[in-house]
């Protein structure tokens, strides 16, 4: 690039590495007061210490934790290969997916129920995800409606994932709400039909969904309220979230929590009622979401090139996070996997299939490996919560501005200038050490 075409670009585009700079500067501590991922979410288990059932339903996985842990320790085996003597003075992270031009591969995970680590919830995030330019993606499961999420995130980029509801005219007002709402992609999350057995939120009995917190996507929602003759709840979750507060005012027959349970208990029904789905259900959604429709839960070779043939537009290569399955395949593993399948590398050069990536992500250089192993975004999940917890929205707009600044710095110094020239190539920009 000559001198002219790199002040050309670094006029249109301020590289996040900057940020770096800007810290170093400032000479300001970090508003989380760390920038180490391990040490943030050591804060965030101190700063809910008062509600440590909060913070395990965040960290806290299936079973023995058997895929939680996998997904670290295969993502670590994976080493990037640095190159030296190449130009990567100007550098950027754009990326384009479904036609869109992104400012890069990271996407906000759709966690579910942030109210609980944070008293302005996901409101706090999708503000956050706007003011520094990531996509942000909205779970069914969220503590706030559909219509103040898509207000909050004001101009930034932002998707929907459902958790399917079983009845079908449901899921039509909460895709209708999504489009009225700008939300221009939908995330439909294959794995959680049924929720994975999760030790610690059984011993403590901790369920937020009964009480109505999470619930905040049914309870507004008019279709599904209506059929029960019911008038839509648009209250707030109280901050912090006490189970035991909720169960001495039902056990005093309250009657305004009464009947925000009561209509949990049967949006919970509808969501995760273990009433599983089958591949032909997907045209119901194809045929009415005009947008990209994405698969998200899919470890698979067979399944992800099965999801073609149904008229879907991308897949995430996604064990839940651990959350599902105790013992499943960890998602690098099966990433790499499915990024192997000549079918899915034709689909991925043609735009017919974009392929995204979760579980496990922490850090720059563990999306360039993802990236490398043929992923073309990531979505980060528990980073950003532990920064929720600690900082709220300053605190999630810290944890996105370092993932990002840590991603372009570590692409530079492995030796390359921009997203492309990684993608996909495993053979020579990562190899794994066993």
């Amino acid at each position: 690039m000559s001198q002219a075409g790199k002040l050309a670009h670094d006029a249109d585009h301020k590289p996040w590495s900057n940020y770096m700079l800007e810290v170093y500067v400032s000479k300001k501590p970090p508003t989380l007061g760390t920038y180490s991922v391990d040490r943030i979410e050591q804060l965030a288990r101190e700063k809910l210490k008062d509600r440590p059932d909060a913070f395990m339903y965040v960290f806290g996985s299936a079973g023995t934790y058997a895929a939680y842990a996998a997904n670290r320790q295969e993502l670590d085996k994976w080493k990037i290969i640095p190159r030296m003597l190449r130009d990567a003075t100007v550098r950027d992270l754009d990326t384009t997916l479904f036609g869109v031009k992104y400012k890069s591969p990271i996407i906000v995970a759709p966690v579910g129920v942030q109210g609980i680590v944070h008293a302005d919830g996901e409101i706090a995030t999708a503000t956050a995800a706007n003011n520094v330019g990531v996509t942000y993606v909205m779970s069914t499961a969220s503590t706030r409606t559909i219509e103040s999420v898509g207000k909050a995130n004001g101009s930034g980029h932002r998707w929907y994932q459902l958790y399917w509801p079983v009845d079908k005219d449901a899921t039509l007002s909460l895709l209708q709400r999504a489009k009225a709402s700008g939300f221009t992609a939908l995330i439909v999350t294959l794995d959680t039909m049924l929720l994975g057995w999760r030790p610690h939120d059984l011993e403590k009995n901790y369920l937020p969904f009964l009480h109505g917190v999470g619930a905040q996507v049914g309870l507004s929602d008019p279709v599904f309220m209506g059929k029960y003759n019911e008038e839509p709840i648009m209250d707030v979750p109280d901050f912090p979230y006490d189970p035991e507060k909720y169960a001495t005012l039902h056990a005093q027959g309250d009657e305004k929590t009464n009947r925000t349970m009561k209509m949990a208990a049967e949006w919970l029904k509808q969501t995760n009622s273990g009433t599983f789905k089958s591949w032909e259900d997907l045209k119901f959604l194809r045929a009415n979401w005009e947008g990209p429709l994405i698969l998200k839960g899919i470890l698979a070779v067979q399944d992800a090139e099965m999801a073609m043939d149904y008229g879907v537009d991308g897949i995430v290569v996604s064990n839940h996070g651990g959350r599902q399955v105790d013992g499943a395949v960890p998602s690098i593993w099966a990433l790499h996997k499915i990024c192997s399948s000549p079918k899915i590398k034709a689909a991925q050069a043609s735009g017919k299939l974009t392929v995204l990536f979760d579980s496990g992500i922490r850090t720059g250089s563990d999306i360039i490996k993802a990236i490398a192993l043929g992923a073309q975004a990531v979505l980060l999940a528990r980073p950003f919560m532990y920064g929720l917890a600690v900082g709220g929205q300053d605190g999630v707009e810290e944890v996105l501005r370092s993932t990002l600044a840590d991603l372009e710095i570590t692409l530079g110094l492995s030796g390359y200038k921009n997203i492309k020239e990684i993608q996909g190539r495993m053979d020579e920009v990562v190899v794994k050490i066993s």
